[in-house]
C-alpha cells in the first residue's frame, strides 16, 4: 500500500450504507470497482490481517486511494 494510505483512518470516513467503490493504485489507475450493501463492512474486510485469497492480498497491496 502507499505509505500515506492508512486503512484505519480511511475506514472512519466510510458509510454503512449501500454504494459503489473504486480502488486506485499509486498511478491513480482504477484497479478495482465494487459494490456493497454495507460499504463499511465490505471495505473493512479487505484490511483484515489474515486474507487467505492471494488475488485479494495482491489487490490490497496495490491500493493507494
Amino acid at each position: 500500500m502507499a505509505e500515506d494510505f492508512s486503512p484505519k483512518i480511511f475506514l472512519q470516513t466510510v458509510s454503512k450504507r449501500p454504494g459503489v467503490y473504486q480502488m486506485k493504485n499509486a498511478s491513480a489507475d482504477t484497479i478495482y470497482v465494487g459494490k456493497a450493501k454495507n460499504l463499511f463492512n465490505r471495505l473493512s474486510s479487505y484490511f483484515q490481517k489474515d486474507i487467505e485469497n492471494i488475488k485479494t492480498r495482491v489487490l490490497v497491496s496495490q491500493i493507494a486511494d
